[in-house]
């Protein structure tokens, strides 16, 4: 096992510091979300697998409802197998493959989250034993993409990654692993079913990077995706938000049957003013 991947597995362990439009609301001519009925709007779609995913915004009265990922139920067939010879196959620190898809926001997005990146990990990742099913990373950003593609190694990298923000900032009780280029510091639950013996099917991670939080990321297994989930969690509590905003207390992870997508989601939204 490398010096960083026994790193990474002890920090683990140790608790150490979809929307489509397949209707339309006949009098105001807006499409819907085929699960509520508010109307929503969406983000360029971009291929995956044999199908396609795009972002979703559905609001109600100017207020965000829920924020999220789309995929169309083809999307998880004719993904790019575990071969780091492929066209746009970026190979990740510990040695894993990662495809990567880039997603604008919707317009008129009034939410901290300025666009989202989906990893397709097809042989998993490190720790070996917990992470290394084949799953995607759904990456929720507050920062801009220029400024992510500068999380790279360097002479500040480390540095950077370390320079962690104030712990009321971040979920209570998370603690953070080494960083990762393009993403930044992870920051991971060590009472999390999958650190605990239990199997991994989804977890939600959150992201930091030279002293301000990030992101937000449910990570789930392509299998809970073909289990047809419907399932809902709330957020660690974030006591206290630099930015003033909108920002969601709880994830979903949703199968929509009408529409034949899966929908991964931020929720539950709240304005909280800056301190």
């Amino acid at each position: 096992m490398s010096k960083r991947r026994s790193t990474l597995l002890a920090a683990l362990l140790a608790g150490t510091a979809g929307v489509a439009v397949t209707t339309t609301l006949a009098a105001r001519g807006e499409p819907v979300d085929t699960l509520s009925a508010r109307a929503v709007s969406y983000g360029r779609a971009v291929p995956v697998g044999h199908g396609t995913a795009r972002t979703y915004l559905t609001l109600e009265a100017g207020r965000p409802v829920e924020l999220g990922i789309a995929f169309t139920e083809t999307a998880l067939h004719g993904l790019q197998p575990n071969d780091h010879s492929l066209p746009g196959v970026m190979t990740m620190p510990d040695g894993h493959a990662m495809f990567e898809h880039t997603l604008d926001m919707p317009a008129d997005n009034p939410t901290p989250f300025r666009f989202a990146v989906l990893n397709w990990n097809p042989g998993g990742h490190e720790p070996p034993g917990i992470y290394d099913k084949p799953h995607f990373d759904f990456h929720f950003y507050m920062i801009d993409d220029a400024e992510r593609r500068a999380i790279v190694p360097g002479a500040t990298f480390e540095s950077k990654g370390a320079r962690h923000p104030a712990a009321d900032e971040l979920p209570a009780g998370y603690v953070p692993t080494p960083p990762v280029p393009l993403m930044g510091t992870h920051w991971v639950d060590p009472k999390a079913p999958e650190l605990n013996g239990r199997p991994f099917t989804q977890t939600f991670i959150a992201g930091s990077w030279d002293g301000r939080p990030t992101f937000l990321e449910p990570m789930i297994t392509k299998a809970f995706f073909e289990s047809k989930p419907d399932f809902t969690a709330p957020i660690p509590e974030v006591k206290r938000h630099a930015a003033a905003g909108w920002y969601p207390r709880a994830y979903a992870i949703r199968w929509d049957g009408r529409a034949k997508e899966y929908r991964v989601s931020l929720r539950d939204f709240a304005r909280a003013e800056a301190e």
